[in-house]
């Protein structure tokens, strides 16, 4: 659900984060929210930040640090560099050398070549031959730009149209649409299941397969911008759960023939197509085609050049939703082997297939599930992955060996890792944090499994007195699954003392909230209040990601039902600390977890003195096909759910305090949702308070985001203190 969590990792941005210390700090000093808040003034000074960037070039580690690339020819002797280039180096092999280059790329698959990119263009760099090989000049008002992998050609978006530049700076218009109704080479499915593009090269670079989606026929959604003196119309499409959704097919552009050829898919209505993978000699390309209920996918093959369907290599079925969200991974060099990722024995693990469809193992398996995948090495052997094993609150690096099954695992040192593999997979970066630790980047043999400290984070609350981040478990409602929470402890805790709390909540789909990285992914705005003495605790229940498919399913058909149950598990725990003011409880969340705190607050009428609710989802009816459906299926086929899971019906148990925050222009959670309750509130004679941002999407950003969190910390002073 990338939209709907859009926000939540916005506000978890600080769980990632480094703060380097201030020479100036004194031991008693407070942060602001102008610090500690992305698009405060002070923020960029804090933010955090390993001093240096690893990157592989081949099998030789390269450092980027102040504008310079250093290389490492002996990964064994990492403090052994020497300057391969700067990047006015690159800068100076352009025709218009006022452009300044402000990254560089060393990928895998583009050896010996290096990326690069200035503020009008992107270009190919050679660094042993010190020459820009070429440079591709970024068309006006051109968007999604797509490097072919040779290097020869640039896809971008103009409007809703797809468009090809190649090395000759001729352009040529791939589609020709007039219609605006009409899209191509952008994402498609409301960037659900995994869709983060719409534009996808083939290995060398010949065919361009893209998404073309027509939404003539789904509903438009008006807002309104107010910038203008008199305000103006601002359409979108919106397609709402049970009504008509948008129509996608895929097309292949061949860069050789300048033709074009569709899929052919059979009929766009009610389908979803995803996960688009090449086959390695780019002659087929495969699709994960899935229904509209969301309950059954197929994986199938089709022909590059005519478009026709070459063969269904299997389904997938399940009785709530199956959800694809990676496409296959072929085998270096061999288009007759690919692995798969899937839940179909109720976790995520990894399937080796041959090419008829023929599912060779099972990869992995166990009550843990892979999180992350990184590739192959050189010869195709060994599959990097990374996976809740031991632990949720846990990523760590392992690898299977594809002829034997085995697995090995890299990193020993607890924490959240990923890496980076060398060209030939001898070797990997490894950049993790833990409770106690703000940052790493180690070097490590995959071998002999040496490892290296490249890089580490120094403490950045060293000159501060920072209160306590604590982790621990209790039982879900159910009475035997486990639950991880935080416990962030005001500065100077006395557990003499009677303490306010607040519960920060997301609760949804494709979110973990606590897990073991620095401070236990403790943010910003939680320090800030624990500064001024609030304890704050942070849960994930059922529902939430990373614990198997029953773990997030149980909530199916019923939004919220089970998550409360669960959020007042954690309640009780709260009440019977005795340090906690069982009369002074407060509830924030956004997005998702504004739909929670909303709930929490009806369904829980006497518990909670006051709550924020930003973004929130009152009423699935209003929220899109593509995650409504799958979490809910339609209306028409689930009443009695939306019914259950709707805040509109009980807007007359609301007895506490609550401040509901929405952007006007809100176009993932439509501001409807907000307005809606407002009016089924003033019915009801209940009296919620009510804060707009006007100009602001699903997500507060800039500096208006310090101004969100000092307008949630008055409303919480006010009435709960």
């Amino acid at each position: 659900m990338k939209k709907l969590r859009q926000l939540l990792l916005v506000l978890l941005a600080g769980f990632y984060l480094v703060f380097p210390p201030t020479l100036y700090a004194q031991h008693n000093e407070q942060l602001t929210l102008e610090e500690l808040i992305p698009g405060g003034k002070n923020f960029y000074r804090f933010y955090p930040k390993i001093p240096v960037e690893y990157q592989w070039y081949g099998d030789n580690l390269i450092a980027l640090k102040s504008d310079s690339a250093w290389i490492i020819k002996n990964p064994e002797k990492p403090f052994e560099t020497q300057l391969f280039f700067t990047y006015k180096d690159i800068q100076n092999t352009l025709s218009e050398k006022t452009q300044t280059v402000y990254d560089v790329i060393f990928a895998k698959n583009n050896y010996p070549l290096v990326r690069f990119y200035t503020s009008r263009g992107i270009g190919i760099y050679h660094p042993i031959e010190k020459q820009c090989k070429s440079f591709f000049t970024l068309p006006p008002q051109s968007k999604n730009h797509e490097l072919s992998p040779d290097n020869a050609f640039l896809a971008y978006t103009k409007g809703n149209n797809l468009y090809l530049l190649n090395n000759n700076r001729e352009e040529t218009k791939i589609t020709q649409d007039e219609n605006k109704n009409i899209v191509s080479g952008q994402a498609v499915h409301r960037n659900e299941f995994g869709i983060t593009k719409g534009i996808f090269w083939s290995p060398n670079g010949k065919k361009l397969a893209f998404y073309r989606m027509n939404e003539t026929t789904v509903t438009d959604y008006p807002l309104v911008d107010i910038s203008a003196r008199a305000a103006q119309l601002k359409t979108i499409k919106y397609p709402m759960a049970g009504m008509t959704s948008h129509e996608v097919t895929i097309g292949i552009f061949d860069t050789t023939t300048q033709e074009t050829v569709y899929l052919k898919t059979g009929s766009p209505k009610d389908k979803y197509l995803t996960n688009i993978a090449w086959n390695p000699d780019g002659k087929s390309i495969y699709v994960a085609e899935l229904n509209r209920e969301q309950n059954h996918m197929k994986l199938i093959q089709y022909d590059a050049i005519s478009g026709n369907r070459i063969k269904i290599l299997f389904e997938e079925t399940h009785p709530k939703y199956v959800e694809p969200l990676s496409p296959i991974l072929f085998v270096p060099d061999n288009s007759d082997r690919f692995v798969q990722q899937s839940r179909k024995d109720g976790y995520n693990h990894l399937y080796l297939y041959d090419s008829s469809g023929k599912r060779l193992k099972q990869l992995t398996s166990g009550a843990w599930e892979v999180t992350e995948v990184f590739g192959f090495d050189e010869k195709g052997r060994h599959f990097f992955f990374a996976s809740t094993q031991p632990s949720p609150l846990e990523r760590h690096i392992y690898s299977v060996d594809l002829k034997n099954s085995k697995i090995s695992r890299y990193t020993p040192t607890p924490g959240i890792h990923t890496i980076t593999l060398s060209r030939s997979g001898k070797y990997f970066t490894d950049q993790y944090s833990a409770h106690d630790n703000p940052g790493k980047i180690d070097l490590l043999n995959t071998q002999n499994k040496k490892t290296i400290n490249l890089s580490s984070a120094t403490n950045p609350f060293a000159d501060y007195d920072m209160p306590s981040v604590e982790q621990g478990s209790l039982k879900a409602a159910d009475d035997k699954t486990d639950l991880y929470y935080r416990l962030v402890k005001p500065t100077d805790f006395n557990p003499t003392k009677k303490y306010p709390a607040i519960i920060y909540v997301y609760g949804g789909p494709h979110s973990q909230l606590v897990s073991n990285r620095w401070r236990f992914g403790s943010d910003g705005w939680e320090t800030y209040m624990a500064q001024k003495g609030y304890m704050i605790f942070v849960m994930d229940n059922r529902g939430t990601s990373y614990r198997g498919a029953d773990f997030e399913n149980i909530t199916h058909r019923y939004l919220g039902v089970e998550e409360t149950k669960d959020h007042m598990k954690g309640v009780e725990f709260l009440c019977a600390l005795p340090y906690v003011d069982k009369n002074r409880l407060g509830i924030y969340g956004w997005s998702f977890g504004g739909f929670m705190s909303i709930n929490m607050l009806l369904r829980h009428p006497d518990t909670f003195k006051a709550g924020v609710a930003g973004g929130p989802v009152t009423d699935w009816r209003y929220y899109e096909i593509m995650y409504g459906e799958r979490y809910m299926d339609t209306p028409e086929e689930n009443p009695e759910g939306y019914e259950e899971s709707s805040l509109l019906n009980k807007a007359d148990k609301l007895k506490s305090r609550l401040l509901i925050i929405h952007g006007d222009q809100d176009p993932i959670v439509v501001w409807q949702h907000s307005l809606q309750f407002l009016n089924c509130c003033i019915k009801a004679g209940t009296h919620p308070d009510y804060f707009i941002y006007p100009g602001h999407g699903h997500n507060v950003i800039g500096h208006d985001r310090v101004h969100l969190h000092e307008h949630i910390t008055y409303y919480f002073d006010d009435h709960m203190k």
